[in-house]
């Protein structure tokens, strides 16, 4: 693409298929080519644009699957404030990074009670205005009750305290 001059645009748009193909298998290569593809979207289109916000979803996505949550966490919190300007708060991408940003925060073993409560306030959020404005069978819907259930639980864990069996006690 590059030698019959193609555009960047384009080239971009190849990538980030490119990526989404190795990230299938899990091939570390996904990684790069996202952090390349949302790193020439910012350069090429800026902040704001659409192709921009998208490829910041998906590098994202990448980074949470690959359990890498400090890194997602710190994406995020740049991306949700502009992709709220840019697009609203009901739009699906909006409610999309939101979900993705509560799991990055409960699925971390290493979160605090207040990243807990940060996810289940924030998927709560998200879940009214998802059922709102999606329904509730829409997909997304779907995945923000689950996800909403599963901070819940991560929540409860560790606000409950474990209890020793044998002595009655609590520990």
């Amino acid at each position: 693409m590059w030698r019959v001059g193609t555009t960047e645009h384009n080239i971009l748009a190849a990538q980030s298929n490119l990526a989404s193909t190795y990230q299938a298998p899990g091939r570390p290569k996904a990684l790069q080519l996202r952090q390349e593809v949302y790193s020439g979207c910012l350069k090429h289109f800026g902040e704001e644009h659409r192709e921009t916000l998208i490829e910041a979803n998906n590098y994202a996505l990448n980074l949470l699957h690959l359990r890498r949550f400090e890194e997602a966490k710190a994406l995020l919190r740049k991306t949700i404030p502009v992709v709220q300007r840019v697009f609203g708060l009901i739009h699906d991408l909006t409610l999309t990074i939101n979900v993705i940003y509560a799991e990055a925060l409960y699925k971390d073993d290493g979160a605090t009670l207040d990243d807990l409560r940060e996810a289940v306030s924030t998927l709560e959020e998200t879940d009214r205005t998802a059922r709102r404005v999606l329904g509730g069978e829409h997909p997304l819907t779907v995945r923000v009750g689950d996800s909403l259930r599963d901070a819940r639980a991560a929540r409860a864990a560790r606000e409950t305290p474990p209890r020793d069996l044998t002595e009655g006690s609590v520990k």
